[in-house]
Formats: structure tokens, sequence, C-alpha cells
């Protein structure tokens, strides 16, 4: 399998690139000699920013009365100002630990229930501290925390939970629910480019010259028996990748039992050239799925790319290891020269997008001893 497939192309010579500065609150902009604030601290001052504007509104909402003096009205701001600003930071710390763990997407109404619990749970929390906090701070008992007198403090800054939650929460579903749609666009995008390319692949006309002229040898040497099973193979071939074309996912089974047809048309034609070793328990088989085609593109690779001699023939090796979940291939690398037009070199490529998209489970590609090797993660429905 040619590394220029799986790996991106050396650059020219070139300068050393400098070591990486570590990150600062700060970043420097040469065109305008200042200091900016990097993205994170924008962020923050936006929030900042948006938390003073908010306690404005309400402070007037909650209190009146406060619009009475300047007095009044840096008291209920200043109050309105403190709460806003804990229960602000309290809920968006909350809604990224949510975020890591539990998106809307996948789990909306575990994430709803969370949202509730962990969001208006944690902020009580905070409400009662800060009230305690004040408690002391005016000398009186922390047991009047629980008294009538201290309903409206602890509602008040409840309220302002219920806002905050409601804006940051609200945000975090939109941005995810974006996301998930950008991803489902490119999902589509890269699935009809990869069909596109497999279904380019096959009806290749190199592939289908190489196989009739195999086919022409065997009526030749007058092998009836040989050549009807070549047709009958060729025929399951195309079968196969008209059928598939429009599947997402195929049984590893099926594509295990494509890969028979493929090896027995390529070794009918190399001979002794091509040695294949398929180390596949059918009992192992069963539960997996795989990317249509994915398994016949890796094979169609070693192939394409590496040459093969009577006398020293070119080693390909199939093995699904169960616990691992996974199907490698392997083989002998002898990269051979292309002509211009026969590799596109976006066969891996396509079929790295695919699986980033369907798994979390990357891609393997990479050389052992000498050995062309790529690990196709094994999918479960």
């Amino acid at each position: 399998m040619s590394p220029a497939v799986s790996a991106a192309p050396k650059p020219s010579a070139a300068p050393p690139a400098a070591p990486t500065a570590a990150p600062s609150a700060v970043k420097y902009q040469p065109l305008t000699g200042e200091f900016q604030p990097s993205s994170k601290q924008h962020s923050l001052l936006k929030a900042v920013r948006i938390m003073l504007v908010l306690s404005v509104v309400i402070s007037v909402l909650v209190n009146p009365n406060a619009l009475s003096s300047w007095t009044n009205f840096a008291i209920t701001y200043g109050y309105t100002l403190m709460y806003s600003m804990g229960l602000w930071l309290t809920n968006g710390y909350v809604v990224e630990w949510l975020n890591r763990r539990y998106t809307w997407t996948v789990q909306p109404g575990r994430r709803l229930l969370l949202t509730l619990a962990v969001s208006l749970g944690g902020s009580m929390l905070v409400i009662l501290l800060m009230n305690a906090v004040l408690l002391v701070i005016r000398d009186k008992p922390v047991s009047g925390l629980f008294s009538k007198e201290m309903y409206w403090p602890l509602m008040l800054p409840l309220i302002i939970t219920v806002i905050i939650s409601l804006f940051n929460h609200s945000r975090a579903f939109f941005y995810q629910w974006r996301e998930a749609a950008v991803r489902a666009e490119r999902l589509e995008k890269e699935t009809a480019v990869a069909r596109l390319d497999s279904l380019r692949r096959q009806v290749d006309p190199h592939f289908l010259f190489n196989s009739l002229n195999a086919l022409t040898s065997l009526v030749e040497e007058n092998d009836p028996p040989r050549a009807v099973r070549f047709i009958r193979q060729l025929s399951q071939v195309y079968r196969y990748v008209l059928d598939s074309e429009s599947q997402e996912l195929v049984p590893l089974a099926d594509e295990l039992k494509f890969a028979e047809s493929y090896l027995f048309l390529q070794k009918t034609r190399l001979g002794n050239a091509l040695a294949v070793e398929m180390d596949v328990a059918p009992a192992d088989v069963a539960p997996y799925f795989v990317p249509p085609l994915a398994l016949q593109l890796l094979l169609e690779n070693v192939v394409k790319h590496n040459t093969a001699f009577q006398n020293d023939p070119l080693h390909l090796c199939v093995t699904l290891d169960a616990a691992a979940g996974t199907l490698t291939v392997r083989n002998t690398r002898r990269p051979r020269r292309l002509a211009p037009g026969e590799s596109s070199g976006l066969g891996l490529k396509n079929l790295a997008a695919r699986y980033a998209f369907l798994s979390s489970k990357p891609l393997q590609i990479g050389e052992e001893n000498g050995e062309f090797v790529v690990t196709l993660p094994l999918l479960t429905l």
C-alpha cells in the first residue's frame, strides 16, 4: 500500500518551527502594537458586561422603590449584582460540566432532569451560603437563615437563578443542536463522496480490464469450470457494489464474503504471486458491522500499490480481533510506481472521514516490521 495514500507528503526544506509559546491572557497584535485579551478573557469580560446591565434591569423589577434615591438603588444594585455574578459563574460551570458528559442531542430527557437538579440544587446551596455570610457580617445568628423573614431574600436570588439558567442552558442547547446539524450535513456529504469514490473504483476500467484478461486466459486454457466460477464471482462482486452503495453499514459477514469473491478474482489473475491468509473465526463475525466496501478498499490498495512476483509473492493477511473489536489488514510493503490517474489518493482519507462520524474509535494506519498495517474498528448496532 502506497505511503502517499496514508501519510501526508513531506515538505521541502524549511526552517524548523519555533517552539510553541505558553498560553497567556493577552495576545500581542503586531499591526497595532497593542496587547489585546485572549478569546477566553474576552468571553469573561463580555459576560461581566452583560451581568452589569442585567443587574440594573433585575434591580428595578424586583424593587421599584430603589429608584427613589441613589442610596437605595446602590444597595439594591450591589445586592443583586453579588448574587447575579455568583449564580452566573456557578451555572456556567454546571453547563460546561454537563456538556462534557450528557449532551442535549444524545440524551435530551436525562439532560433536562440533570439540568434542573444540578443547576437549581447548586444554586440553592450558593444562595444559602451567601445569605449565611451576610448574616454573620451583620452579627445575626445563622439559624435565622430559615426564618420567615428570610423567605424573600432566598426567593429573589432563586428567581435570578431561573433567569440565568434559562439563558445559559438554552444557549448550550442551541449551540449543540447547531453543531449536530452541521455534523450531520458533513456526514451526508462525506458519505456521498465516499460512496461515489468506492463505486468509481470498483467500476474502474483497470479492474474490469484485468478481470476480462484473466477470463480470456481461462477460456484459452480450455478450463470451463474455473471460467464459469470466475464469471460468477465477478458478477457477485458487482452485485454487492450495487446493493451496498446506498447503505450506511453492512454486516461484517457480508463484507468478508464479498472480500472472498474479490480475492478469488485477484488470485486467479496473479496466481502464486499473491499469498492470502484469512484469520477470521466465523463465530466472531456475527455482531459486527463496517461501512460498505471498507475492507475491499484495503484489499484493492494492497494489489494496486505493491509489486508481486511468482518467486517472491506479496503476502496479505486479514485478522479479526474479537476482544478488541477490530479487523486488521497487513501486507508486505513493496511500493510500485503508478501511472498518472491510476490512483486518486482519496480512498483512505474518505474512509477515515466516514469512521470519524460513525465511531469515536479512529482508523489506525501505520507500518510494523516492513509491513503496511491498517486496522478497522468494528461497529455494533
